[in-house]
């Protein structure tokens, strides 16, 4: 478990020494189910051709889902429901990979976009600003279900004090966090692919 540091870009005091962890499945499920719980969830696969240009609002000028992707959000989604695992907020980077990844998996009527879940390369400037508000949000109570937000590797890095490898967090996959009175408690990740089996869809 690893608690919260202040920012200033990546944390000052990094546990790069340290593995971050998949939950077991036999933990994963009961403690989903339970509620209570910050989501950070990476957005879906993504369509690695396509050119990221940091353009906000531009499709044409943002690396998409793929088809993999578009199926693995849709597939979590379905997953989340039928492992009747409870959803009270879903919030969403304003890029499309992030906003589709939310709207496949829960409905457009249910995600709300946060403009400080955003990818760090789309607004360089207030990175560490962004990560910060993110971070708060991590330690902010949930009641009544689960909070899921969906954003972006690097700013997720920042918040846990070192870059993320791509196998430690693949495109899809989820950071659990616990609200501890003001602050939060990492509780490890798991894969897209890790709940979608737990369902059998």
């Amino acid at each position: 478990m690893r608690r919260r540091v202040l920012l200033a870009g990546f944390l000052a005091t990094p546990v790069a020494a340290q593995g971050f962890s998949f939950i077991p499945d036999d933990t994963l499920l009961p403690m989903l189910r339970a509620g209570g719980l910050n989501l950070y969830f990476r957005h879906g696969i993504t369509d690695r051709s396509q050119v990221d240009t940091g353009r906000r609002g531009d499709r044409a000028g943002q690396r998409n889902l793929s088809e993999a992707g578009r199926q693995q959000a849709t597939r979590v989604g379905q997953a989340f429901r039928a492992l009747n695992i409870p959803v009270q907020e879903v919030l969403t980077s304003e890029v499309f990979r992030a906003q589709d990844t939310a709207e496949l998996a829960f409905g457009r009527a249910q995600i709300r976009i946060e403009r400080d879940l955003i990818a760090d390369d789309y607004t360089p400037g207030s990175a560490s600003d962004d990560a910060r508000a993110v971070s708060r949000r991590l330690a902010q109570p949930v009641a009544g279900g689960n909070r899921v937000m969906v954003g972006h590797i690097v700013p997720l890095g920042m918040i846990l004090g070192r870059g993320l490898a791509q196998q430690e967090f693949p495109e899809g996959a989820a950071g659990v966090f616990r609200p501890r009175g003001g602050d939060w408690e990492f509780l490890g990740f798991f894969r897209a692919e890790q709940l979608i089996a737990l369902a059998r869809v």
